[in-house]
């Protein structure tokens, strides 16, 4: 099937080419954009624009559950909706040039968070490609609502959901690692954030975004569906596939931000040992529900607060008293969550690791201290 023909079928239909004039002006305005809002990733100024400016760019009619720009990597070209201006096509290019750039930085296996050998991470790298794209185009924080689901989003018409939980991983491990990797497709991001959550998390909350993605999808296309459904049998159906998903949807954003809160704030509270720390913790504990999801009902985040906020007192009481926690203290577990998710042989290697730097010290510790599991 020729490159046409696919984009027919996907609805695509070609009505102008960019002249060469559009093409670089669109080229500069991207370039331009993406190295003020990622100047710590030293993207080569020149190396980018010869990528941008290689692209074949078309107008063309699009279908209504397509964005404003497709990219396609098999013919290098970008085709943009012809209601746009050529203002709005740079903003919307943005989104898509960076995935020329995954393909032009990326490695053999990954595009960007994208495992091709596992066929995990689309989502997750859709997800991040649009924080960074809404990111350079300076797109501010808006109050929406989808299923349900309350969240401030800089990306409301554009995977709102999956970039509030990438938003809501950035928390926790920062930008740097996840656009990194985003760009390169290597493994920082990865290795990073397994070291919050462990790897069968890890697993879990990529599988997750995909799971969103489909639904979502799914979704969109039941309500298409039934805008021209007639027989009541078929509206019926579809409106109970529609509710089925919109459940489900709602329940694995809920389960991906659960997992997120709870395995990365108890990272966070081990990672306490002098009252800095704890300010610092309580600082982020609380200002996490600035960007989180909620609906009605929704408590775990208030739940696992105050158990935080418990087991941070007696943790400053034993500061207070003994003075800042040691290596050796961590070790025997006196002052840490024991996170029971954890592989045996992790914490074997940690105790022997910590172990071997410790081998002089012999301070007595708080078994009494009470550890949420």
């Amino acid at each position: 099937m020729g490159i046409n023909s696919k984009l027919k079928k996907e609805g695509v239909e070609i009505t102008q080419k960019l002249g060469t004039l559009k093409v670089n002006t669109i080229a500069i305005n991207v370039v331009s954009k993406l190295l003020n809002a990622f100047p710590e990733h030293n993207l080569d100024k020149s190396k980018v624009f010869e990528l941008i400016a290689r692209l074949s760019m078309y107008t063309a009619k699009m279908p209504g559950d397509l964005s404003g720009a497709k990219y396609d990597f098999k013919n290098n070209s970008i085709y943009f909706n012809d209601t746009l201006s050529i203002e709005e096509m740079s903003n919307v290019a943005v989104h898509e040039c960076i995935h020329c750039i995954q393909h032009s930085y990326g490695s053999v296996s990954n595009m960007g968070l994208f495992d091709k050998k596992s066929s995990t991470g689309i989502a997750l790298n859709e997800a991040i490609v649009q924080l960074m794209a809404s990111e350079a185009n300076l797109c501010k924080s808006q109050e929406e609502t989808y299923y349900g689901i309350s969240i401030k989003t800089i990306s409301p018409n554009y995977y709102p959901l999956e970039c509030t939980l990438a938003s809501e991983i950035a928390y926790f491990i920062g930008t740097f690692p996840l656009f990194h990797s985003t760009i390169c497709g290597d493994d920082i991001f990865k290795n990073t954030f397994i070291l919050k959550i462990g790897k069968k998390n890890y697993k879990t909350v990529v599988k997750n975004f995909d799971k969103l993605l489909t639904l979502e999808n799914n979704l969109n296309c039941f309500v298409s569906e039934l805008q021209y459904a007639e027989k009541p049998s078929t509206i019926k159906a579809l409106n109970n596939l529609i509710n089925k998903n919109r459940s489900e949807i709602i329940n694995i954003f809920f389960n991906t931000q659960n997992l997120i809160i709870d395995k990365c704030f108890k990272s966070e509270f081990n990672n306490i040992h002098n009252l800095q720390d704890i300010t610092e913790f309580n600082r982020k504990i609380y200002k996490f529900k600035n960007i989180m999801g909620y609906s009605e009902g929704y408590n775990f985040y208030n739940e696992c607060y105050r158990k935080m906020m418990n087991l941070v007192q007696k943790k400053k009481e034993y500061i207070e008293q003994y003075g800042e926690i040691n290596l050796f203290e961590e070790i025997n577990n006196s002052l840490t969550i024991v996170d029971n998710s954890k592989n045996f042989l992790y914490i074997v290697n940690k105790f022997i690791t910590k172990a071997q730097q410790l081998v002089k010290l012999n301070k007595n510790t708080n078994d009494e201290f009470n550890y949420w599991k």
